[in-house]
């Protein structure tokens, strides 16, 4: 039986934050960040967790983070648990899911890079042939490949509130024109080093979502980079344009949910336990194809 980690408790250090997914502790001159099992669709926390789900993230973003330091530095720390928790039973409990990461002040919009037209991307586009104020040509189908990709931002939402696509000029408000076209370039670039990479692999990364932060000054990496929480994964050989592809993320989860009456506006429904064991084995999946690695 596989256990999970559903929420955090512990006594020696302070709690910041309780996010979607992570636990946030502070260390004083640093943060301690943990990927819990917990799983959000529509900007909801449900309440069935995916075994092993947190370490996979931790892993692959790990991965992810070493492959771009000559690209843009991230927030990773390398020290060790143990310099900070002394518990036994706490150190047990966070192996291969925790990270020291250095306090960064996260930048308040998502940075959304997307070479596929899916998701609510395509239902804009369907609307009125932009995403977040980009034109497209017309006549674009769903998971149909765009001829660059495009830096699409949005608004960061608490739980039960939902993201908003926001335009790039509204992001040069938000956070100062030099700023914004740093994080565009740099993401863009980031898209195209790891799109080009998992095609070797046999998986196209139809979009994902990069977290940015400050710290003394420095543009950082920061938080979860290229998960199945984060980015849509497709299995190449069954790709196909029209339809909304197979998926190694959490698009899977996503689909059960709208096949079935939940509002999106109520608190969600828990899982059927072959769609919580479906969604842990695409996740295992792509974190092998990925990283040649697994938990």
């Amino acid at each position: 039986m596989q256990t999970t980690l559903v929420e955090t408790d512990l006594k020696s250090l302070t709690l910041l934050q309780r996010g979607k997914v992570r636990d946030i502790y502070d260390l004083g001159d640093a943060l301690l960040m943990v990927a819990t099992d917990r799983i959000s669709a529509f900007d909801y926390i449900l309440p069935s967790p995916i075994p092993q789900k947190g370490s996979i993230l931790t892993q692959i973003s790990r991965f992810w983070m070493q492959r771009f330091q000559q690209l843009i530095p991230n927030h990773l720390l390398n020290q060790e648990l143990a310099s900070y928790i002394l518990d036994r039973n706490e150190l047990a409990l966070l192996q291969g899911r925790a990270e020291i990461v250095r306090k960064a002040e996260p930048l308040p919009v998502e940075m959304i890079v997307r070479g596929y037209l899916a998701g609510s991307g395509f239902k804009e586009y369907q609307k009125t042939g932009m995403v977040s104020n980009v034109p497209l040509a017309p006549g674009l189908q769903m998971a149909e490949k765009l001829s660059e990709p495009i830096f699409t931002p949005s608004t960061k939402a608490s739980e039960g509130q939902h993201d908003e696509n926001i335009s790039f000029k509204k992001m040069e408000e938000l956070i100062g024109k030099t700023l914004a076209q740093q994080c565009r370039s740099i993401c863009l670039q980031l898209y195209q080093e790891a799109a080009e990479y998992a095609e070797t692999r046999g998986v196209i990364i139809a979009d994902t979502k990069f977290e940015l932060g400050l710290y003394q000054g420095q543009l950082l990496l920061i938080d979860e980079v290229l998960t199945p929480d984060s980015s849509r994964f497709w299995p190449r050989e069954q790709y196909q344009m029209g339809i909304s592809p197979l998926s190694f993320d959490k698009q899977f989860v996503r689909d059960y949910l709208l096949s079935t009456d939940w509002d999106r506006n109520s608190p969600p429904p828990h899982l059927p336990e072959q769609i919580v064991q479906k969604t842990a084995e695409k996740y295992q999946e792509v974190l092998k194809i990925l990283t040649d690695s697994s938990i």
